[in-house]
């Protein structure tokens, strides 16, 4: 196990590029099972997330290799392999396998997905579209199993918008006999990614992206090639770095127009930021911050996956600002670790109240989640002092080579191995 160790307060500048989208990857590469012969994916992120379903592929009788972003992967000797335990129990994503599994085999066996916990997030409405395809679900013993003699087209209405659901349903929707039609769909760019390969690969989809999807099914896919889409909240996280320690901070391989909430919420605080077809330039570190507040929307609101990277940024912002979380209910698991730094936070329901100090200090701090983890980072980079982050398991399955690209911006970052004292005490705490 290890640490994060972060020397606060020194200035960034220069250029960050971003990896591809990790909530495109992990949807990509299950898709793979949907095809007869090779696909290719490049572009894609290093991290655990990614080497984890490489892994789960290959437990069911895939080949596939990573090596520098791109993975390749033959699914042509797949098999139907029930996964109730195991890695697929290690990220929320793996729910992918059954959409995937049940669109190829007319059945699935996967236990059910970990990742970080955010408060109550069903399967439900995955479970409602795949039924209505014809499948028959049950839980069995902590496992989902799905079975159908065959799937045919239907018309699906998501009773909440959901990302994982909308995705589910068109992976198992492809191969299904007729029309399925998913209304109030998800809009966010990573359907948009998840259908591209697939029409690449020979699926017949249309209107990914708004709120009516309409799929024919079709009776086999092919291999094809395809460059996944840049990470949207991993520049976003970068972004909020540098509109708090940056001179001048260029994010590049970037789609700014992924990004226009959180662009346009650090412009009313008072940052100046250019953007260009594939970069967007941050000038922090030039006057006050003003306080704004913030709400959580599916997208293209502002994303919950960014809440709490600026949440860290508002501790510099002169007054009072509140940020409420529509979206995860207990996405708030960093505000008590950013009060060891010295922040002043409270919460109440839904929202983060958050008045403005001049600095934070440096402290031993716990990643909980993802997102907390960076929304840490990105204090520890503001603070006093040495901060040391905890944790590291969560950061490792979102942000790929987090250290070398914050020290090639300027800052003094490194990782520690974990004393066996430091083990015992996280375990008990």
């Amino acid at each position: 196990m290890e640490k994060l160790k972060i020397a606060g307060g020194y200035p960034l500048n220069g250029s960050v590029s971003i990896s591809g989208a990790k909530n495109s990857a992990v949807a990509l590469i299950p898709a793979t099972i949907l095809a007869e012969s090779t696909v290719t994916i490049e572009g894609l992120p290093d991290i655990s997330d990614v080497h984890i379903l490489k892994d789960l592929l290959e437990e069911i009788g895939g080949k596939a290799e990573f090596s520098e972003g791109e993975m390749v992967v033959d699914p042509s000797q797949m098999i139907s392999m029930p996964l109730p335990n195991g890695k697929v129990k290690k990220l929320r994503a793996s729910y992918y396998l059954m959409g995937a599994m049940l669109g190829r085999f007319k059945k699935a066996v996967i236990g059910l997905p970990g990742g970080c916990f955010l408060g109550p997030r069903p399967i439900d409405q995955h479970i409602k579209g795949f039924e209505a395809l014809g499948a028959q679900v049950t839980n069995e013993q902590g496992a989902i199993y799905l079975r159908a003699d065959e799937l045919k087209g239907a018309r699906i209405y998501l009773d909440v918008v959901s990302v994982g659901a909308t995705i589910n349903i068109m992976l198992a929707a492809v191969l299904a006999k007729g029309r399925t039609i998913i209304e109030n769909a998800a809009k966010e760019p990573e359907i948009i990614d998840v259908a591209t390969l697939l029409s690449s690969m020979g699926a017949r989809i249309k209107g990914a992206g708004t709120d009516v999807i309409r799929i024919e099914g079709v009776e086999r896919l092919h291999g094809c090639k395809h460059q996944i889409i840049p990470d949207r909240i991993e520049a976003g996280t970068y972004l909020t770095i540098g509109a708090s320690m940056g001179k001048e901070v260029v994010i590049d391989n970037v789609i700014p127009l992924h990004l226009e909430s959180l662009i346009a919420k650090l412009r009313e605080m008072g940052l100046h930021i250019e953007t260009s077809p594939d970069q967007i330039l941050v000038v922090g570190g030039q006057k006050k911050l003003k306080a704004v507040d913030v709400k959580t929307l599916v997208y293209p609101g502002f994303p919950t996956d960014l809440q709490q990277p600026l949440t860290s940024l508002l501790t510099l912002a002169e007054g009072t600002s509140v940020v409420t979380d529509t979206i995860y209910s207990a996405r708030f698991k960093h505000i008590d670790e950013l009060r060891r730094m010295g922040a002043e936070i409270k919460v109440e329901g839904r929202s983060a109240i958050i008045t403005g100090t001049n600095r934070l200090q440096g402290a031993k701090v716990k990643a909980s989640d993802l997102r907390a983890g960076a929304a840490l980072v990105t204090a520890g980079l503001m603070a006093e002092g040495i901060t040391e982050v905890t944790g590291l398991e969560h950061i490792d399955r979102g942000y790929s080579n987090l250290e070398e690209k914050l020290t090639g911006l300027g800052a003094t970052i490194w990782r520690e191995k974990l004393t066996e004292q430091e083990i015992e005490q996280l375990q008990n705490s």
